[in-house]
């Protein structure tokens, strides 16, 4: 295998981070009004920059970026199968270092693809240290196929496969702990972030960017019509998951908490809650739905002491003072 060529006169980290502004992802596809998972591909594959060959499984979006014969893309992308987005992404990125290219490989997928049908071609990547950017667009269900639950759909949510009854009120199951099964396997760093919170994905996308090996980033992508919230609400539902400790936002390098998006303000959960029809059941007048939010709210309070989120003073980068997706106003720091 040849060897990638060595550039000592050129900073490939700063160039990254000095380069301008670029769209890879174009206007004019068909993603649902609000979707939180076309900003959050947006907002990565701009951090990102052009130099880059995406690997994408099948679900939202790449269905709304492709619909024969248009693209909405303006790099080098593959569609792979739900199931090999990892496999396809480990060629790719062996294809490029035989050739000595420096291009790096992002592999994107949904919640469905990754935690659930292509995990097994992710754990392979990982285990071989392929240099691919995993990023996980997490909308909490099968999305595409009509609303159908993952393992990344939470505790007690409605969805067509997990209707709320006498027997069950929503899913039954917690939500998968993907970013520490993607920890365990020591690559050198996985993370989490929102949709709400664009200067953190670009941090950590650069970041991500930077290492010469697997890494991963999960990014919290609502979706109005699974989820069951106003299209004009995504951020703000985003943003409440995050500040309810109900999606935390942390980074670990080879398996180890290495940072946290403190709360300075924590939320109540029925806060995240009641802007979703996907939890209205919660909040009939009945013993079993009582019981449901105080579970939840107990898993939210676990996160915080888990990952130690309360923040004790402001700061600039909790997640009051991390800037926020606004009308005519991205800021990113």
């Amino acid at each position: 295998m040849s060897k990638q060529p060595e550039y000592p006169d050129i900073n490939i980290p700063l160039l990254r981070q000095q380069q301008q502004r670029f769209q890879a992802l174009t206007p004019g596809h068909r993603a649902c009004l609000g979707c939180g998972q076309a900003l959050a591909a947006r907002l990565v594959t701009e951090a990102a920059g052009p130099d880059v060959v995406i690997a994408n499984a099948t679900g939202c979006l790449e269905i709304f970026t492709t619909p024969y014969p248009e693209s909405a893309w303006r790099v080098p992308w593959m569609h792979s199968l739900f199931e090999n987005a990892g496999a396809i992404a480990s060629g790719m990125e062996a294809a490029l270092k035989a050739q000595g290219k420096l291009t790096k490989v992002l592999a994107f997928g949904g919640d469905g693809s990754t935690f659930d049908i292509g995990f097994q071609a992710l754990s392979g990547m990982f285990e071989r240290g392929h240099n691919v950017l995993y990023v996980c667009f997490d909308n909490e269900a099968y999305m595409n196929t009509g609303v159908q639950r993952s393992s990344s759909t939470p505790h007690a949510a409605m969805t067509t496969t997990s209707p709320p009854g006498k027997k069950r009120m929503g899913k039954r199951h917690l939500k998968k702990d993907i970013i520490s099964i993607i920890a365990a396997h020591h690559i050198p760093y996985a993370a989490s972030t929102s949709v709400a919170y664009p200067s953190d994905i670009r941090k950590k996308v650069r970041r991500a960017m930077s290492i010469e090996g697997s890494t991963f980033l999960l990014v919290h992508s609502p979706c109005p019509l699974g989820w069951g919230h106003d299209s004009e609400m995504t951020i703000e539902t985003a943003r409440l998951a995050v500040q309810t400790g109900m999606f935390p936002i942390i980074e670990l390098e080879r398996g180890e908490l290495t940072g946290t998006m403190p709360i300075r303000h924590p939320r109540p959960v029925v806060d995240y809650l009641k802007q979703q029809k996907r939890f209205r059941h919660l909040f009939k007048a009945s013993q079993q739905a009582q019981e449901e939010l105080e579970h939840l709210q107990a898993l939210a309070n676990y996160n915080m002491e888990r990952y130690g989120l309360k923040g004790n003073e402001p700061d600039a980068l909790d997640s009051d003072g991390a800037d926020t997706v606004g009308r005519a106003k991205i800021r990113w720091a």
